[in-house]
């Protein structure tokens, strides 16, 4: 028993003495680092002034499998590859990795507390895990070149948030659905514009609304002007309803619908349109593989758009093999290569994927029919479908009608995008009997692009209001960039071919006589310190005619005081002389409006015009006003606009200056869950302190209240919220779901109840008794259980004895001595179970004074344990 007892007390006890000496080392706890990896708290040993770590606690903080053998004389595992094995023996004082031997002298491990502590130095020595140890701080940081399981785990983490961030498939702890009432008035747009000539006065008036019916989007817009009488074709209304989780139907709008029409229609079209297009912008296309060739052995790192998504280490050939994930739009998808002794390189492509495209094997379709609010209220309607056949190529058709057209008849159509290359496109449509249109564009790395449109109209068609045959358009644009000085150039060439005079429907088209128009356009917009520039050359040329050219030259010029100067000036090269001249100053009012004036020159006309202008926003309306003279006339505009939010169940109006029709909202409410059930009941009270942060909106705090709202976000879209709940007054004030994603309808504020748990807390003392002697013991693990004996917690006691642990819902527990532990160590606890209560109370309850006490269990000797 005494040997037992002495083995006990060397293992649980914080200070070693030999024969009375005083102690040669500290057992005491630090704070180790590791940069990408984080802190913790870890067991280490002083020994004049050189430290010792855990090594089984360093090998778990960086997921390096090891085990203790029973005697606390020998840690064995591997590092990375199951091949790597590891021995740090106490006995014979070695360490042997990978078939390398390090000698070690007697001093350098330490067994104290159930742990086997090696000189800080070796970790280096031998594992390359170099360590840096700062005495006054008691703290280390500990660095390595090498992919060790916990950096490769974190490393891939990343790469799924930033793979999950890059399609917008963010993972959230909850998810809050979409609501859908029966009937809410939620969002009101208007607008006033009075405009008053010579002594007549015109007010144009506007109110929008915007509402849930039956679940469904609801819309109205009227319109009234006071020169003119009201006309049911210049109001607006619809109905939308929106299921983006259907698959072969997600919208039906009833009402104002947007035909998509290729024929020329003027006028709003009543009717009914269904379709299986999402609301939400497309942002994952898919995916395709990549294979190259690099040096053997490298690592090879992917980026899309400046964000890690994957890396891979080159084979023996030099081959690797990548699924790069494809977005909609333009993506910098780049490549970097590291070498084993430094070396980088690096590759960089740009993926153009339009939003025409359609991923593969996805289907898209648009049916629409209604009656255009003409004079002649003519029918229409019109279906397409459009599907990917490929990741490079999609194909679509469908047929439209018009019953104006004489006679009537169907339209069909086929279209085609095609994508050559990664940054060449094609794109083709054909109407029968209507026109042939083709588009191509190139974007090359260097930021210059190419585009080529055409398009032929049938002899004859009446479908489009157009009398050309042939429209041709190439446009050349190119940017350029240094550190002070930008330039972006365009350069557009557009030809139309149309017939000249009148030819009957017998004439032949080449018999047709035609004349042909060719416009071009050249820009130069320039930038440069505090001066900005644009000049736009325009050329017409018609056939047997001279060229008529003339450019456009304005300038801006920032001046001190929030001052903006901005000369005009137009050219015409035929006349060799001035068209207009235009001088401006304008200044900005603290961030709210603008103030100009204006004198303006036209030689053509021989007239002139001075202006005076003032915009000023306050947080509830936008108002303008301007005053001008052109000769003897005097115009005078005043406008009003801003538009309101109301919410019934937060009881909260609200008037803003930003239109805010089919747009939504959330409203994060907190409050205190007493009973930590997750309900919200009469008694529980809000709760400030939170802080929040979205994907999307404007975020706006309530001063007047505890809750949060998050505005002007897009319907039907899925938002990812985050909640932080540091700042709560109250440490037991804790929030489970620290996420969500939110889909939110239209016209509306949806509330979210977020209840905050008011956490109880346990703590207590394990003592262990030597004969007659009681003293506290560190590094025993107490588990918690609730009513229904199910685990809900554990922890690990302090050098001391000392344990806590918070996070526990009102209600009965139990505390008990890992039993397991106990087992391995040849202990027995008293009591065996301590029984507490946590009371519900607002700033949490806390059940301290617990206390086990624990011996070596008779007739066994002293194993070791594992550790937590």
């Amino acid at each position: 028993m005494m040997a037992a007892g002495m083995l006990l007390f060397a293992l649980f006890t914080s200070v070693v003495c030999r024969a009375g000496e005083e102690p040669g080392y500290d057992a005491i706890t630090i704070s180790l680092n590791m940069p990408q990896v984080g802190s913790i708290e870890i067991p280490a040993v002083i020994r004049d002034q050189e430290l010792y770590l855990s090594a089984t606690d360093v090998f778990n903080f960086l997921k390096i499998k090891n085990s203790l053998s029973p005697d606390l004389n020998v840690v064995t595992g591997f590092i990375i590859n199951p091949d790597s094995v590891f021995i740090i023996d106490k006995t014979r004082n070695r360490i042997i990795y990978s078939g390398h031997i390090f000698e070690l002298d007697e001093d350098d491990l330490i067994l104290e507390e159930g742990s086997l502590y090696l000189r800080s130095d070796y970790f280096g020595k031998a594992f390359g895990l170099e360590c840096t140890f700062n005495f006054r701080s008691l703290s280390a940081v500990m660095y390595t070149n090498r992919e060790l399981p916990v950096i490769r785990e974190l490393r891939q983490k990343m790469m799924r948030r930033n793979l999950s961030r890059l399609k917008r498939e963010l993972k959230a702890d909850t998810t809050i659905s979409l609501k859908r009432p029966l009937l809410h008035f939620g969002m009101a747009d208007w607008s006033v514009v009075t405009r008053q000539l010579q002594g007549r006065a015109d007010t144009r008036l506007n109110l929008s609304m915007g509402g849930v019916v039956a679940g469904g989007e609801a819309t109205v817009s009227l319109n009234y002007q006071s020169n003119s009488p009201f006309i049911a074709s210049k109001q607006y209304y619809s109905w939308r309803f929106v299921n983006n989780d259907h698959p072969f139907l997600r919208q039906i709008r009833i009402g104002n619908i947007a035909p998509q029409a290729t024929s020329t229609i003027l006028s709003p079209v009543i009717g009914v349109q269904i379709t299986n297009a999402p609301t939400r912008y497309r942002y994952s296309f898919g995916t395709y593989t990549l294979n190259d060739y690099t040096e053997p052995g490298w690592i090879v790192e992917l980026y899309v758009n400046n964000v890690m998504v994957d890396y891979t280490k080159a084979d023996a050939s030099g081959s690797f093999t990548f699924e790069i994930p494809l977005v909609y739009g333009s993506s910098l998808v780049q490549l970097r290569f590291y070498g084993p002794w430094g070396e980088e390189r690096s590759s960089v492509k740009n993926i153009v994927i339009p939003f025409s495209l359609l991923p593969p094997d996805e289907l898209e379709y648009t049916v629409s029919t209604g009656i255009v609010t003409d004079n002649l209220n003519n029918r229409f309607a019109r279906a397409n479908v459009n599907y990917g056949l490929s990741r490079r190529m999609t194909m679509g058709g469908g047929v439209e009608y018009l019953f104006s057209l004489t006679p009537a008849k169907g339209m069909p159509f086929l279209n085609t995008t095609f994508q050559l290359a990664s940054n060449m496109l094609v794109s083709g449509e054909y109407m029968h009997g209507v026109r042939s249109k083709g588009v191509f564009s190139y974007h090359p790395l260097s930021g210059i692009q190419f585009q080529l449109n055409y398009t032929k109209y049938a002899k004859g068609q009446q479908a489009i209001n157009s009398r050309s045959f042939e429209e041709r358009k190439a446009i050349v644009s190119m940017p350029l960039r240094t550190p002070r000085f930008v330039m972006y150039s365009r350069f557009t060439l557009s030809q139309i071919i149309a017939p000249q005079g009148v030819y009957s429907k017998e004439t032949k088209y080449r018999d047709i006589p035609k004349i042909k128009y060719t416009s071009t356009d050249l820009m130069l917009s320039t930038a440069f310190g505090p001066l900005s520039s644009n000049l736009t050359t325009y050329g017409l040329f018609i056939d047997k005619t001279d060229p008529y050219v003339y450019s456009h030259l304005s300038l801006a010029y920032r001046l001190p005081a929030k001052f903006v100067f901005k000369p005009q000036a137009q050219f015409q090269y035929n006349q060799g002389r001035f068209m207009m001249m235009r001088l401006e100053l304008e200044k900005q009012l603290s961030g709210k409006g603008f103030l100009n004036m204006s004198y303006e020159k036209n030689f053509r006309t021989r007239s002139s015009n001075i202006m005076i202008g003032l915009s000023y926003n306050l947080s509830f309306v936008r108002t303008a006003f301007s005053a001008s003279r052109n000769n003897k006339t005097t115009t005078l505009v005043q406008s009003a606009a801003g538009s309101l939010v109301y919410d019934k169940r937060t009881k909260y109006l609200n008037f803003s200056n930003r239109n805010k029709v089919g747009s939504c909202g959330a409203v994060i409410q907190p409050y205190l869950d007493l009973n930590c059930n997750g309900i919200r009941e009469k008694n529980e009270p809000k709760v400030s302190g939170l802080s929040v942060r979205s994907n999307g909106g404007r975020i706006v705090p309530d001063p007047q209240d505890t809750v949060i709202r998050i505005l002007d976000l897009e319907p039907y879209n899925k938002y990812y919220i985050e909640l932080d709940d540091t700042r709560f007054e109250n440490i037991a004030w804790r929030i489970k779901n620290k996420t969500m994603n939110v889909t939110i309808g239209p016209n509306q504020l949806q509330l979210i109840e977020v209840p905050v748990a008011v956490e109880g807390e346990a703590a207590g003392m394990v003592y262990f008794m030597e004969g007659q002697v009681r003293k506290g013991i560190g590094r025993i693990i107490i588990s918690f259980y609730n009513s229904k004996s199910a685990l809900v917690g554990r922890t690990v006691t302090e050098a001391d004895g000392f344990f806590n642990y918070l996070g526990f819902p009102p209600g009965s527990y139990t505390a008990r001595v890992d039993i397991d532990q106990l087992h391995n160590l040849g202990l027995v606890s008293s009591p065996a179970i301590l029984p507490f209560t946590i009371a519900s109370d607002k700033n949490g309850a806390v059940e301290d004074g617990l206390e086990f006490t624990i011996r070596s269990a008779k007739g066994n000797d002293l194993p070791s344990y594992d550790g937590p």
